[in-house]
């Protein structure tokens, strides 16, 4: 058999499977995807069956002319990009960029899918292939139509009706609904006071609390006790009703299980690193892929878990037989279930072929690896590790006991505890829980049997209030999105991350907060688009898009069935909503300064209130009720604009202060109040600018040209004046990180030169 060209999407991908494949097989990678839809209005056209313009993706258009050129030597091609929708999607895309090039005539193509990059399953795919699946392309290519298409129609009507510069996400916007209703939900709450009463007691000298359950015969409910006076009385009799002693009136003894969590999805494992790791769906998943595509191990790179965008919680037999042995060797046979822990998926449109997040050897410990991985990647590996390893092993067994006390006729308090008799897979690994308090269950109680008296110490009232629902963190998030059937595993992490950087939500101490336009973006799209932020269609919708995946449904008739009410929505609105309408709310209050109502306005540093006889009437103040006056310009001493020679003025935007031309929205010049330090190193792209150093608007250090906007070129490592020995680019930059302490590297992704410092 002639010479072989396998394709992928990455180069750690491709050097991982090149040594499982034999000297006459080629391994090239795309570098992800190698073509999109163009990026402007037109690029798919609903009146011709949604037709679709593609174009090559520039930066990787070198790939594709050396994998071209690969193609002409070769005499079969085989696509192993990801086994999901998006990888037979690149598969298809690069296919048919080759069939236009002319390389594949009278040649071979095949696609092969592995869930894990290990030798048995690599080479197993390779000699199964199959063919593309259009179902999956044609899928994929209806989600991309569906998200340019809302984006691109929707977009603007946010400029007109808000604010330029926005943008709306099918499943983005309902993920910005959940957490605006969640804000208004604990905006709107008041909290409501409740007493509980606590009893201190021992028995045998050993000390525990109870809680009291029962008073004048009546079962207390949450309310029963609503302030200070009534908690005071109940204390004062129960005081007196007890002379400092308790009677055990009823023992209930159980014996319960506590089964183990299933192996991780992607969704699952998201938010069980949030929890315990505190890492974001993106850090998490980008940690993951590391770990999937392969790791040097000492003897080559080895895949170390398998594929990580899964909804399925099953694992391959021959990796549970490992498990099992496994189990048994270390923690002993008790420590093993007489049969395989089964496990039933949640997602109603989880593909069972798919496997869930596995090591891709339990032989290869956490402790073994530790030396080969980087920090993040160790953590991610030992919270895989030890989930799999505990989804296979024998169920905790737990005494929970239940006391009744007597205080008095009629009175009664309740003590709960448990005792863990057999730890089983709790040894190993024991799931987190989002905004969870302490379960009183855990306490361990000492021995009582009824009829026994025992010694009260005190009686307590103990103040509560009610809580507001919390805000939601990434874990929450991402199951609450999974629970609502919104985007699928692959889509979670870049969920978030367009909410936080359109800014219309941000993360203040690991919790979700919607910004001011995030709220007025919300609110324009719950009442004037609710169908296509409701939770229930956002799902049915990707209900039909893995229907058409399945090859059960057609995709254009989807399209056309979601096109036609949706563009004549946006056109109805856009000639009935006004601005006005859409960022300002009219208030019960009338202006101090000339009697007309106020109103919560949009500006362009988020809320404020200012009176509804603007421009005639200019009273405003700030939210937090601070009245604002106009102020004199501070204006720039001894400077002048340099496009036009006006007086440049200090002003204060979304990001703070900075300098602007006086005579703006004329001129339009700005520049940061903060002058950027100069590097001396030349521009290596047009060569006339300095780099110079600068802050991003969140603060991160970053290096660009001082010919900015007339050349764009950037990088986030300090730069060296010095040539790369590799591809001869006129400079290098400093990159220091965690697993490989600080290297000089080509700034050039492509050429991977990378030296340590003292070694340089």
């Amino acid at each position: 058999m002639g010479k072989k060209l396998v394709i992928v999407e990455s180069p750690a991908k491709a050097k991982t499977i090149k040594k499982y494949l034999g000297k006459d097989v080629e391994v090239l990678a795309s570098y992800g995807h190698v073509r999109d839809l163009l990026p402007k209005e037109g690029a798919v056209d609903p009146s011709n069956d949604f037709a679709m313009k593609y174009q090559i993706i520039d930066r990787n258009s070198k790939h594709v002319e050396a994998i071209a050129k690969a193609m002409k030597k070769a005499d079969t091609l085989y696509l192993a990009t990801d086994p999901d929708r998006e990888g037979e999607a690149i598969s298809w895309h690069l296919y048919e960029l080759l069939k236009k090039k002319g390389v594949l005539k009278d040649k071979e193509t095949f696609r092969v899918v592995f869930h894990e990059i290990t030798k048995q399953a690599v080479n197993d795919a390779v000699a199964n292939p199959r063919e593309l699946s259009m179902d999956l392309v044609n899928a994929q290519q209806a989600r991309r139509a569906l998200d340019y298409l809302v984006g691109f129609t929707l977009s603007p009507l946010l400029w007109k009706k808000v604010r330029r510069g926005l943008s709306a996400g099918r499943v983005q916007s309902p993920a910005l609904r959940m957490i605006v209703e969640r804000e208004l939900e604990i905006e709107a709450f008041k909290a409501q006071e409740y007493w509980t009463i606590e009893a201190d007691a021992a028995a045998e000298k050993i000390p525990f609390q109870a809680k009291l359950t029962q008073y004048k015969n009546e079962k207390l409910s949450q309310f029963s006790i609503e302030h200070t006076e009534q908690a005071d009385e109940v204390v004062k009799t129960l005081n007196k009703a007890s002379e400092g002693k308790l009677l055990v009136t009823h023992v209930e003894k159980k014996q319960r299980k506590r089964n183990p969590a299933a192996p991780f999805t992607t969704s699952t494992l998201q938010q069980e690193a949030s929890r315990k790791l505190g890492f974001g769906a993106q850090r998490t998943m980008s940690v993951a892929q590391q770990l999937y595509e392969g790791v040097d191990t000492g003897e080559g790179a080895e895949g170390l878990i398998t594929y990580m965008r899964t909804d399925s919680v099953t694992l391959a037999a021959e990796a549970i037989e490992e498990i099992r042995i496994f189990i048994g060797q270390r923690y002993g046979a008790k420590s093993v279930p007489s049969k395989p822990q089964e496990y039933k998926t949640k997602s109603k449109n989880a593909q069972e072929a798919h496997e869930a997040i596995r090591p891709t050897s339990v032989l290869r410990t956490p402790d073994e690896m530790k030396a080969y991985l980087s920090a993040d990647q160790h953590k991610l590996y030992n919270l895989i590790w030890q989930r799999t390893l505990a989804s296979q092993m024998i169920h905790a067994t737990l005494n929970t006991v239940a006391v009744d006390l007597g205080c008095g006729k009629g009175n009664t308090f309740r003590a709960n505890g448990s005792t863990v008799v057999n730890p089983g897979f709790m040894s190993v690994y024991l799931e987190g829980k989002d905004d969870t308090k302490g379960d009183k269950d855990e306490t361990i109680l000492p021995p009582m049997e009824v009829g026994e008296v025992i010694d009260l110490i005190a009686i307590r009232p103990e103040q509560h209030f009610t809580e507001p629902p919390p805000r939601y963190s990434e874990a929450s998030l991402v199951r609450s999105l999974e629970e609502h059937d919104i985007g699928r595993p692959s889509t979670y992490a870049s969920i978030i991350s367009t909410l936080l950087q359109r800014e219309y939500v941000e993360l203040i101490t690991k919790r979700f907060h919607p910004t001011d336009v995030g709220r007025v973006v919300g609110k324009f799209l719950v009442e004037h688009f609710t169908r296509y932020v409701d939770y229930d269609f956002t799902a049915k919708l990707e209900d039909d898009l893995d229907a058409v995946s399945r090859g059960e449904a057609e995709w254009i008739p989807l399209l056309r069935n979601f096109w036609g009410p949706f563009k004549e929505q946006v056109e109805t609105k856009d000639k009935e909503v006004q601005r006005s309408d859409v960022t300002q709310e009219l208030l019960d209050e009338d202006c101090p300064k000339c009697g007309k109502k106020l109103s919560s306005r949009l500006g362009r540093s988020g809320r404020f209130i200012g009176c509804t006889g603007y421009p005639e009437c200019d009273y405003t103040r700030n939210i937090d009720g601070e009245e604002t006056t106009a102020s004199e310009p501070e204006v720039v001493e001894g400077r002048k604009c340099p496009k036009c020679e006006s007086d440049l003025w200090v002003r204060t935007g979304k990001y703070g202060k900075f300098i602007g031309c006086s005579s703006y929205p004329k001129c339009k010049h700005i520049e940061s109040l903060e002058q950027p330090d100069k590097t001396g190193v030349e521009c290596p792209k047009c060569k006339k600018g300095e780099i110079l150093t600068r802050k991003s608007r969140r603060g991160k250090v970053f290096y660009s040209c001082s010919e900015y906007p007339t050349c764009d070129y950037a990088i986030w490592n300090e730069p060296v004046a010095e040539p790369c020995p590799n591809c001869n680019w006129p400079i290098l930059s400093i990159k220091t990180t965690k697993s490989k302490g600080t290297e000089k590297v080509c700034p050039q992704k492509e050429c991977g030169y990378s030296v340590k410092v003292e070694d340089a």
